[in-house]
This record gives C-alpha cells, sequence and structure tokens, in this order.
C-alpha cells in the first residue's frame, strides 16, 4: 500500500520481496482502500485470505503516469529505488515490481 492524498492505493503481491535481488515480483493493482487500513493485519472479508504487512516505512514519489511509478523506498526490509509497471496497456491490474 502507498499513502496517496486521500486513500492508499494497493497491490496485492504474488511473493515476499525478501530483499532488492527477489525483484522482479508478479503483483496485481487491486482497489484503493480508505487510510485506516494501513495499520490492519488480518482475515479479508468472506473467507479471501489474509492481509500480511510486510515492511512499513516512507516512500518518496520520483514519477508516476497511468502505467508506471517510480519510488524511493527508506523501509526496514526494502529501501532503494523501485519501479511498478503495468505489465500490458489494456489491463489496469497486472503490473510487475522492479529495483532499480
Amino acid at each position: 500500500m502507498l499513502e496517496r492524498k486521500a486513500c492508499l492505493l494497493t497491490w496485492q503481491l504474488k511473493s515476499e520481496p525478501t530483499a532488492r535481488d527477489a525483484c522482479p515480483i508478479h503483483c496485481v493493482r487491486i482497489k484503493d482502500h480508505r487510510k485506516h487500513y494501513l495499520d490492519y493485519q488480518g482475515p479479508i472479508s468472506g473467507g479471501r485470505g489474509m492481509v500480511t504487512r510486510y515492511d512499513r516505512g516512507h516512500y518518496d514519489l520520483l514519477a508516476a503516469d497511468d502505467s508506471v511509478w517510480t519510488i524511493r523506498l527508506a523501509a526496514k526490509h526494502l529501501t532503494g529505488d523501485f519501479r511498478i509497471e503495468r505489465n500490458h496497456p489494456e489491463t489496469r491490474s497486472q503490473w510487475t515490481l522492479f529495483a532499480i
């Protein structure tokens, strides 16, 4: 989740980014969430799984458009520059996280 203005932009990662060298990681862009979900960990309604926070820290938005976000992370596990890129222009949900 990336806090942006009044909401949390959210991606579901298909694997845990244990370090920068674990990238690229396939992820799915899911609906934006209200800010009070920033601290939530637990079950997803309807038995659809669990929310687990892997890391917590600060990010700086370096560049963004509809299909690519470039960010600088300063967190406990992940630090450095990353790019979140939409895989196909015609799909909204399929993205990949890259260390750069």
